[in-house]
Formats: C-alpha cells, sequence, structure tokens
C-alpha cells in the first residue's frame, strides 16, 4: 500500500497544484511510482481520458509530470459549474447531474466510500501518492462531512504540508490562523508549512520564520520563490485570465480570446502565447476588443447564457463588425455552436427554450443529456477561405459537448443540388474529418465558411506546427513579415513543434526549483514515518 503526502492550502490559488506536480515530479525522477490524487475538484477546465471519461485538469497535469496516463481515479469527483449556485456533477468521469450547491453538501457525503475505493485502488498500484486538497481546510461553515481536505486526509492517515501564498500578503496570519482553526486531530495531520510564490531577499523573511515555526510548532519546511513556468493552469484565477482586457502588446499578430462569463478548456489556446511573434490575449469588453487579427469563441458550460451575455454587453456587435471588415473568427465547442443560426434545449440541459445563434455559420445546434465525450484524432479537411493552407494537416484532441450540431448545406446528397452549388461557390465545408480513438468510427466535425470555422475539437491548435502556422498565415495577411530565428532554436520555438518535450522541460524546471527551495530530506522523513493505512470504504462515509 503506498504511502501518502497530502498539499494542502490556505486559500484557492494558493498554489497547490503546482507544488504537487512538482513533488510528483521528483518522486518519479528518485525512481517511485507516483500517482496524484484529488477527491473533488471543481473546475471548467476539463479533461477525457481514453477511457471516456471526464476528470480535471490539474490532476492530467499531475500525472504527465509523474510520467503516467491520466486516469478518472485521480479525481473521482468533478464539478463544473454551471450558475452561481449549482454545478454539474460529474461521479467517477460520467455526468450524475445537476445540482445546487445545498443539494450536493446534503448528498456528497455518500460519495466518500467511492473516494475512498477510488484511493485505495491506486494506492495498490504505487509507492507514493500526492494528494491535493481544495480552498481552505479552515471553512469552518463547510468541515462537516469534509471529503477533499482533513476529512480526506484523517481517513487515509495522510499526513499534511500546508501551503500559503506571499505574494498576497499575510502569510503568517494565512498559515497560523488555519492551523488554529483545525482540531486537535486535524493538527496532529500537520506536519509543515511551506510559504509559496516568495520575491526577495529570503534573510529578511528568516526571522519571520523562526516566530512562524515557534507559534506553530511545525516546521517550515520550505520557501519556494515566485516561478515562472509554463504549465497549464485549470484555475479560474490564472495568471492570463487575471490580466483580462489589457492592452495589445505590439506584436506581429494579435488573438483575442472572448472571456465569456462560463469559460472552459482555457488551456486550449497556451499554445499561441508560446509564440514569440503572437499576443494572445483575454477580451471581456467590447472596448478593450481592439482589431484582433483572429478572434476566438472558446468553450462554455453554459452556452445560451454565454450567448445571451455576448448581445447584452455589446460583444456580439462588435465581433459582427469585426468579422464583417475581415477578420478571422474561430469558435471551439460552446463557441462553435455559437456561431451557428441557432441553439435549442428541449431537454432543459441549460435553461431550456431557444436563442438565436450569432448567424456566422449555416448550422443548427440541438442539446440533449447525453453527453459526448471521446478522444479523436484526424486530419483538418478541405478549409476555405485564409485558413486554406492548414488543409491536410493533422490533429488530434478530444470532444466534451451535450450538444449535436447539423449544417444546412447537408440536408441533401444531391451533388447537383443549388444547395450544394451554393456551397462550392461561398467556399462552405467540414473542418475536419476525425476518428474515434475507442469506437474507431469515422466522421466530420466542424464547419468553415469562408474565413468563419468552428470544431468541437479541444486540443486542435496543439497540433505540431499548426498554431505556428496560423501566425504565419495571419502575418502573411497583414503583409508583416515573420523574422526567421537564426542559429539556435529558443525554447518557444521548441514549444511549437514538440509540445510534449516542452512540457517535459517544464516539469523538470518545477523539480528543479523545489528541490533547490523545500527540505526533501525532511520531506521524506514525514512521509516515511506517517502511518498511512488503507483507505476502507467498509468503514463507512467518515471512519474515526
Amino acid at each position: 500500500m503506498a504511502k501518502a503526502i497530502m498539499i494542502q492550502g490556505t486559500m484557492s490559488n494558493a498554489g497547490k497544484s503546482l507544488l504537487a506536480a512538482g513533488l510528483c515530479r521528483i518522486f518519479r525522477q528518485d525512481g517511485y511510482r507516483v500517482a496524484p490524487f484529488k477527491s473533488q475538484n471543481m473546475a471548467l477546465n476539463s479533461f477525457i481520458t481514453e477511457e471516456g471519461l471526464e476528470m480535471g485538469r490539474a490532476q492530467v497535469m499531475q500525472a504527465e509530470a509523474a510520467g503516467i496516463a491520466p486516469d478518472v481515479r485521480m479525481n473521482p469527483i468533478l464539478l463544473k459549474p454551471t450558475t452561481d449556485t449549482g454545478s454539474q456533477v460529474i461521479v467517477q468521469g460520467e455526468v450524475l447531474g445537476d445540482m445546487d450547491a445545498r443539494k450536493y453538501f446534503a448528498y456528497k457525503k455518500s460519495l466518500m466510500p467511492m473516494v475512498l475505493e477510488a484511493y485505495k485502488s491506486l494506492a495498490s498500484e504505487y509507492d507514493i501518492i500526492v494528494i491535493e486538497g481544495a480552498g481552505s481546510p479552515a471553512e469552518i461553515n463547510l468541515k462537516k462531512d469534509d471529503i477533499v481536505n482533513m476529512g480526506l486526509a484523517k481517513a487515509v492517515g495522510a499526513p499534511v504540508l500546508l501551503a500559503g501564498d506571499i505574494d498576497r500578503g499575510g502569510v503568517f496570519a494565512q498559515l497560523l490562523g488555519t492551523q488554529m482553526l483545525l482540531e486537535p486531530d486535524e493538527q496532529a495531520l500537520l506536519k509543515g508549512f511551506i510559504i509559496n510564490k516568495f520575491r526577495g531577499d529570503k534573510s529578511i523573511l528568516d526571522p519571520g520564520i523562526v516566530m512562524l515555526e515557534e507559534r506553530g510548532g511545525i516546521p517550515v519546511v520550505g520557501v519556494v520563490p515566485f516561478m515562472q513556468l509554463d504549465i497549464d493552469d485549470e484555475d479560474s484565477l490564472s495568471p492570463q485570465l487575471s490580466q483580462t482586457n489589457r492592452p495589445p502588446a505590439g506584436k506581429p499578430v494579435e488573438i483575442a480570446v472572448i472571456r465569456l462569463p462560463h469559460l472552459s478548456n482555457f488551456t486550449d489556446f497556451n499554445v499561441f502565447s508560446r509564440i514569440q511573434e503572437a499576443d494572445l490575449r483575454y477580451v471581456s469588453r467590447p472596448s478593450a476588443l481592439g482589431k484582433p487579427d483572429m478572434i476566438i469563441l472558446p468553450g462554455t458550460k453554459n452556452t445560451m447564457a454565454d450567448l445571451r451575455w455576448l448581445r447584452e454587453s455589446g460583444m456580439a456587435a462588435a465581433i459582427n463588425a469585426l468579422r464583417e471588415s475581415g477578420c478571422t473568427v474561430f469558435g471551439v465547442c460552446g463557441g462553435y455552436q455559437m456561431l451557428g443560426r441557432g441553439i435549442s434545449d428541449p431537454e432543459k440541459t441549460e435553461e431550456g427554450g431557444s436563442a438565436a445563434g450569432l448567424g456566422f455559420l449555416d448550422t443548427e445546434t440541438v442539446f440533449s443529456k447525453e453527453k459526448r465525450r471521446t478522444r479523436v484524432c484526424g486530419r483538418i479537411g478541405n478549409l476555405p477561405g485564409i485558413l486554406q493552407p492548414l488543409s491536410g494537416m493533422q490533429i488530434e484532441g478530444y470532444e466534451i459537448h451535450m450538444g449535436r450540431t447539423s449544417k444546412g448545406w447537408h440536408t441533401t446528397k444531391d451533388t447537383g443540388s443549388a444547395e450544394n452549388a451554393a456551397r462550392d461557390i461561398f467556399g462552405v465545408g467540414d473542418f475536419c474529418v476525425i476518428r474515434d480513438h475507442r469506437t474507431g468510427a469515422e466522421s466530420t466535425d466542424g464547419t468553415a465558411c469562408g474565413n468563419i470555422y468552428g470544431t468541437y475539437v479541444h486540443g486542435v491548435f496543439d497540433a505540431p506546427g499548426l498554431a505556428r502556422k496560423i501566425i504565419e498565415i495571419l502575418a502573411a495577411q497583414k503583409g508583416v513579415p515573420l523574422q526567421a530565428a537564426e542559429g539556435k532554436r529558443d525554447e518557444n520555438a521548441a514549444a511549437e513543434t514538440d509540445l510534449r518535450t516542452y512540457k517535459e522541460t517544464q516539469y523538470d524546471l518545477l523539480a528543479d526549483t523545489l528541490r533547490r527551495h523545500l527540505d526533501m530530506k525532511r520531506i521524506y522523513e514525514i512521509i516515511m514515518e506517517s502511518e498511512n493505512r488503507p483507505a476502507d470504504p467498509a468503514e463507512g462515509a467518515f471512519p474515526d
């Protein structure tokens, strides 16, 4: 049975996910079989495994750092917010249903045996499990029946390292206040503090560390610097999104991603930020849109609400004006659905009723309760418009959506029909041809018409060379030459051609940084001294 170490935080975005990923990498480098685990995750950035199951991207990132394939057991519960008070509840990779907060808090206790079963199964296959908590363990109004922080730590006997974010200020109060609000049996599991995101001269901090250890009675096992790493972040507090509506950076090519209220899977576009000549911006105000070379409508967990927001905010009119002036528009998943003539929701999957789309594509979307979840690979079709040079390029990614989109020009198979003649004249076609990894079935996906493109495939831009090709096309349209790198290739150029290799270098850099700033000898002692016990679902939801 595996040993365990748990990273909890004093707040959301204290750096738990990154610290857990770094430990996964270190343990892997040291020869251990290691896996991540987070019993309950709340995020709109999700991932589809090879089995067609859905899980949070933080544990996918941590699995990559550990050198193993993502497994839904690593994140048995995923909550995807649909409103301010409700979420879609996903259990063991499958949609359980939508619940408001009160209903879920009453229900979640019954999920603890399943959580423990998932943990026990992983622990039987690995040497070390790195567990990530959620939010803060000191939310005293939520501690009853906790299944993700100290409730889980007690259930599996995991020692806990508590991380505080010094960059936000008040880190000593964060750490000591959290410790004070824990119950005695919870405090007994707390084995060390981590001060995270430190900038400056550590010698100035040292007197405070001494006082922190004296008052807390446990060691500070590390002061981790603020790290500039290019690693996927699933959190809505991601630095990328915190800079929404910033002015253009003046680079040769500008891409504007619309910051929808229910934005999901924003990591689909990270590859553009790794290209030196590209400026990837997130925009939520029409006045901040400017004149980008390409607009991306991203995925969303509530397509109809976000479509209404586009109109009410004036963003739809601003996008349409840019489209009419020749700007390229690209929609992914929910963004693709918005580009069509209309959306209907007869089964009240979201809000019920119907809504007019932006009308940029001749498509209609109908929502249903069945969620399509699968990984796919294939190639881009014979595209019209400015992105025609992408035709035939290989792609890979995954689909995760509850709508089905039909195309108006697919209503007849008569190749001589007026509809298909119009299709040829105006350059309308499928965006890509894909193959389902599980079934092997081939199908067409997405739509392309003029300079408007849409697809359901998440991760489409990660295909080797594809994002770079798009930037070259957009630059050429403007008559702006891109300077070819002379002599050596830098990290950004490597990222464009081999994303997997680039990610590996970032995980290694993360591990190297943590080795320098964490007391790994003490952390190993904490792990080996702990009396981890197998998580036994038969003990009930909350074992003593």
